[in-house]
């Protein structure tokens, strides 16, 4: 493998096309595609301050690096990477990538990021700013994460999480055969229009949550006194170790609380409407 240590590249295409490649204290200057076309790249503790430096990549691991915002967009179209130890300030990152693990990882400005991914694994990842985070993504894995951003998750597949704060108005809509353990969830309409979601020992904060929802499943959770107008319109089998605000027209399933300060079935509930509550 050939290594470069502590150089700097601009421009446009330094390092196009290379192979088999180990950069250490290296600084990407403002430019474009530095590593575009690459394949077996290793970058060790250095700076990325251009744009798009890492399309179209086969195969690379990113140690201990920082991506400054000038350098958005920087990783696109590409496979099996590892990501360990990095700050991230760029936006919209990692779309269209296939196989990648990110570990140790802070992104303060994560908005329109980990779009269209597929394998995506990520352990102990702090995100801010996170607007419209994993849209359209699948089998994804995530482990000890914290997370400040709305409308995250939608229209993903195949999706754990476990041991995570997600802050998020609207989080999970569309999606499917998604499970979260042991997590906290807060925001406003949480899984609506979700399919086969299970909340297993979760925290739930946010009006009006896990409304239109089919086949959802909530184990041994809590859900705090702004949860109000709760499963409208929902198939559920629920267990709920808290006082639930209200709920309203769920269509069919059952919902096992401490109690309730108001059950609301109205005019409006849809066939079956046959939801045991207890």
């Amino acid at each position: 493998m050939e290594l470069i240590r502590n150089k700097s590249y601009g421009g446009e295409r330094p390092l196009f096309a290379s192979r088999d490649l180990r950069l250490e204290n290296v600084v990407i200057l403002p430019g474009e595609s530095a590593l575009k076309e690459c394949s077996n790249i290793e970058a060790v503790s250095c700076e990325f301050q251009g744009k798009y430096p890492f399309w179209h990549v086969d195969g690379f691991r990113v140690e201990n690096c920082t991506f400054r915002e000038g350098a958005r967009a920087a990783l696109w179209y590409s496979r099996r990477l590892v990501m360990k130890d990095t700050r991230v300030e760029a936006p919209k990152m990692f779309r269209e990538m296939e196989d990648l693990t990110l570990e140790n990882v802070v992104i303060p400005d994560a908005q329109e990021t980990l779009w269209h991914c597929k394998g995506a694994r990520l352990k102990n990842v702090e995100v801010a700013n996170a607007d419209y985070l994993f849209m359209y993504s699948s089998d994804i894995s995530i482990e000890d994460y914290r997370q400040q951003g709305n409308y995250s998750f939608q229209y993903c597949r195949n999706v754990e999480i476990r041991n995570a704060v997600i802050h998020s108005k609207d989080a999970f809509w569309g999606t499917e055969d998604v499970t979260v353990y042991n997590s906290e969830i807060h925001g406003e309409y949480l899984g609506w229009h979700s399919r086969r979601l299970r909340l297993v020992n979760c925290r739930i904060s946010g009006t009006q949550p896990l409304c239109y929802a089919t086949d959802l499943v909530m184990e041994n959770c809590t859900m705090d006194a702004d949860c109000d107008l709760a499963f409208e319109c929902s198939t559920l089998q629920a267990t709920i170790c808290s006082r639930i605000t209200s709920v309203k027209n769920p269509r069919s399933g059952s919902i096992k609380a401490e109690g309730y300060g108001e059950i609301i079935i109205d005019k409006n509930l849809k066939a079956p409407g046959d939801c045991v509550i207890s």
